[in-house]
């Protein structure tokens, strides 16, 4: 699932809010620890797998295999 969302000050930190039609599709419960993926909206894909290049085995079809599955696991 994907959403566009816009970092708040909260406290000393930032935060960002889910939209509710999002917790709800994806049975996000309360205290529930979730797995968030950073992608700036101007930030390429191209540019993502650039910063990459050398840090991972495998190659770029693995890469995206392997983070298609993480961001798909329940």
């Amino acid at each position: 699932m994907e959403c566009v969302a816009t970092t708040r000050k909260w406290g000393n930190s930032l935060g960002i809010t889910l939209p509710k039609e999002l917790v709800e599709q994806a049975h996000i419960k309360e205290n529930e620890e979730v797995k968030v993926f950073i992608l700036r909206k101007n930030q390429t894909g191209e540019r993502l797998f650039g910063m990459l290049k050398g840090k991972m085995r495998g190659s770029g079809q693995e890469i995206k295999d392997m983070i298609r599955k993480e961001l798909h696991h329940d």
